[in-house]
């Protein structure tokens, strides 16, 4: 069974968004072992400079790096990454865990992005779009795309 862990600064605030976070997760948990690690977003000002972004970003990476589990394929998003369909985001998710990686990790940055140590570690830069999504939103997208993908890879109705 693939291991699936979603790294993530910040919290769920509304419950809407958690309950359909809920639902995927519970889809989820019969067809991988899944995992959801919130940490924490730094603190900024009201108009931050650069290197206040900068810092903050330096900060968020080292934490996100230390909860990454060893020898796993890291997908981060990013607005720069590499756009792919559902069938490639499902192809590559078993490609990797056909050549051996038994743990794929995704990776949701704050409101600044990721930091560059964060893409660097990554196996794969991934954008959904050009259009910019609030990350609370995002997170449900996301799982709704991993399950997406096992149910593709399933040859399930679900994918039409």
């Amino acid at each position: 069974m693939l291991d699936i862990t979603v790294i993530c600064i910040g919290k769920l605030k509304e419950e809407y968004l958690r309950n359909a976070s809920a639902e995927y997760q519970k889809r989820l948990s019969s067809i991988c072992r899944l995992s959801i690690v919130e940490l924490p977003a730094e603190k900024l000002s009201d108009n931050p400079s650069q290197k206040e972004i900068d810092s903050v970003l330096l900060s968020e990476g080292k934490k996100i790096l230390e909860k990454i589990p060893e020898h796993a394929a890291v997908f981060s998003m990013c607005i720069e990454g590499k756009e792919l369909s559902s069938e490639e985001l499902s192809k590559k998710m078993f490609s990797l865990a056909s050549r051996g990686f038994g743990k794929i990790v995704f990776i949701i940055g704050g409101s600044f992005g990721l930091s560059p140590l964060v893409k660097e570690r990554s196996n794969l830069r991934l954008s959904v779009s050009r259009m910019t999504f609030p990350h609370q939103l995002f997170r449900v997208m996301l799982l709704e795309q991993i399950y997406r993908a096992f149910q593709i890879e399933n040859g399930s109705k679900y994918h039409k």
